[in-house]
């Protein structure tokens, strides 16, 4: 790569959660604005029937996919003439002392080796900040600021999590403090497992998402389980097996399973707004982050007729990716004076 001087800095990030191998990078505008240069992404293989993958499967096919992936990465920054100015990675699942995955070892390997050979600092970060920094990102939130200064929900729903925490802003990133979950089966579980019951291939939420798109019938009732920001989602694919026992139809089964998450998760919502302004809190700013937010069926059961501010990612930062990591590991580490002409992040936006 080119000399020091006549380069850009930028910032790297992994991430190999359970299905796919990711590895992204950022840079800085001289107004602080960040922009993803890089998004690059492997699905991990998942065998025909089946509903997820073992850790140890996954770990095998991260091993195989992070070469292809680093090359990749490599060529955009290279193309770019970028110079790497520190590395991030996903290192566990939530933020939580006892969160650990295997699969996240191979990303934390990728990240020491990267670094080592670009002379630069590893940051480690959990995948739940990924996905909710890139939320914050593809939405447009974090180019408003709002929520960086200031307490925010945020939602992280994919088929390893159904979780709404409080974000705390900080200094490169954010604290975050768990407010509701998935008492049982996590959103994207139940998607996954209806949909290998109706024969779709795993993963399952695009497939499904078409199929209800395509649904004229009326909807059984719907039936949700949430108390006090707990929701129970095992009831739902019980359901879903029954009706798809009684109608065969693939349209309604899918509007039916992805309306009951919808609805789920809005009063999980609610309940938890609720519960802040008994306690003379505001309510607050949501972030719905994690890939069964890029499902586009459920989102406008989540902002009609709301009385907050609600954000969502696109698709590509709502699925599994590195995107969030990479910023996260900019907002940690801004570049040094001495490495100029690079420019500087303001982190004036940083509640401090």
């Amino acid at each position: 790569m080119a000399d020091k001087q006549n380069t850009r800095p930028c910032w790297v990030g992994f991430d190999t959660s359970n299905y796919t191998t990711s590895a992204a990078a950022c840079t800085l505008s001289e107004e602080g604005q960040i922009t993803v240069i890089a998004n690059c992404k492997a699905p991990l293989p998942v065998a025909e029937g089946a509903r997820g993958l073992r850790q140890s499967d996954a770990v095998f096919a991260h091993t195989r996919n992070l070469p292809a992936v680093i090359r990749e990465l490599r060529q955009v920054l290279e193309a770019g003439n970028y110079r790497v100015t520190a590395v991030g990675c996903s290192a566990t699942p939530r933020d939580a002392a006892d969160s650990y995955m295997p699969c996240f070892l191979t990303g934390i390997a990728a990240a020491e080796a990267f670094a080592a050979g670009c002379g630069c600092e590893v940051h480690r970060f959990s995948h739940q900040s990924g996905h909710i920094m890139a939320a914050l990102y593809s939405s447009g939130a974090l180019s408003e600021g709002k929520l960086l200064r200031d307490d925010f929900l945020a939602f992280h729903v994919s088929g390893g999590t159904t979780e709404a925490v409080v974000a705390h802003p900080r200094e490169g990133g954010f604290d975050v403090e768990i407010v509701g979950y998935g008492a049982d089966l996590h959103a994207g579980q139940v998607i996954d497992r209806v949909g290998v019951m109706m024969g779709l291939e795993f993963p399952c939420g695009r497939a499904l998402e078409q199929r209800a798109a395509q649904n004229i019938d009326k909807l059984p009732q719907v039936k949700t389980c949430v108390r006090e920001g707990v929701c129970h989602l095992s009831g739902l694919e019980n359901q879903a097996a029954d009706l798809w026992k009684k109608t065969g139809d693939a349209s309604l089964v899918a509007a039916y399973t992805l309306t009951t998450i919808g609805k789920t998760l809005r009063k999980m919502t609610h309940q938890l707004q609720a519960a802040r302004a008994e306690r003379g809190e505001s309510m607050l700013p949501v972030v719905y982050a994690g890939g069964v937010m890029s499902n586009k069926f459920i989102r406008p059961l989540l902002t009609s007729g709301t009385k907050w501010r609600v954000y969502f990612s696109e698709p590509a930062f709502s699925a599994d990716n590195a995107a969030g990591t990479a910023i996260l590991c900019a907002l940690s580490h801004p570049v040094k004076a001495e490495a100029a002409p690079a420019p500087t992040i303001s982190m004036s936006l940083w509640r401090r």
